[in-house]
């Protein structure tokens, strides 16, 4: 039974392989920008690359092993990685190489204002760079929330995700509407989940991805994870 839930790679799986045998289709961001209408339960299945490559490697492991697709979202200016070092290259080549989606995990409105410039070059720029470095097409971005207190969604406001030859942003709710039409379970919170049904939170309701698979009936769930997330036996690995 599953009950208190420990961020652990071994549990993650099973709680895949739950939504597998109940009849969930897992699908990538993009798989449902083409095409939003659903015709069994669905799971939209996301990971934000915030913090480090390296566990990156155990999620590609774990979907390819289960036969299923994830979008993965790069970061192209964080102090905590270099995208394009030696390792953690060559694991974010096998994104593309091995059939998953890779998105940029965009922080223009803290690009544009800590460099001062424009941030729709900004964008212009990193998705050119991610695209000439995987030789793959990118369709979708994500906003990444970081420290310095902006809002990197709020480029969005004034801006189509088509304006810029992209499919989607990830929490649009203008275009993608998949944020205000899904139940939303993140890791985010690091030791707990937290939940958003159609992008309202639900306060005190931490239960883990496996445990709303088994005792809810939602048709439409979108996962996000973070591969720092997990580990074999304790946080601190």
């Amino acid at each position: 039974m599953i009950h208190s839930f420990e961020f652990t790679f071994n549990n993650l799986e099973k709680y895949y392989k739950i939504a597998l045998d109940t009849g969930y289709k897992i699908i990538t961001c993009e798989d449902y920008a083409l095409n939003n209408k659903r015709e069994c339960p669905t799971i939209v299945n996301r990971v934000d690359v915030d913090l480090s490559v390296k566990k990156t490697e155990r999620l590609i492991d774990l979907f390819n092993k289960l036969g299923i697709k994830a979008s993965f979202f790069i970061r192209l200016h964080a102090n905590e990685y270099n995208p394009f070092s030696f390792e953690n290259y060559r694991i974010l080549k096998r994104i593309v190489n091995e059939g998953h989606e890779i998105g940029y995990h965009s922080e223009i409105i803290d690009q544009s204002v800590i460099w001062d410039e424009d941030p729709g070059e900004c964008l212009i720029k990193d998705i050119k760079i991610l695209e000439t470095m995987f030789n793959t097409t990118i369709k979708g971005v994500a906003s990444h929330g970081g420290l310095t207190g902006l809002n990197n969604l709020d480029f969005w406001n004034n801006h189509k995700p088509n304006d810029y030859e992209l499919l989607y942003e990830a929490y649009d709710d203008k275009y993608l509407k998949l944020f205000k039409n899904s139940f939303y379970i993140s890791d985010s919170e690091w030791t707990q989940w937290k939940c958003y049904d159609k992008g309202v939170l639900i306060s005190g309701d931490n239960r883990s991805f496996g445990e709303h698979v088994l005792q809810s009936d939602h048709k439409l769930i979108y996962l996000l994870i973070h591969p720092d997330t997990y580990f074999d036996r304790h946080i601190y690995e």
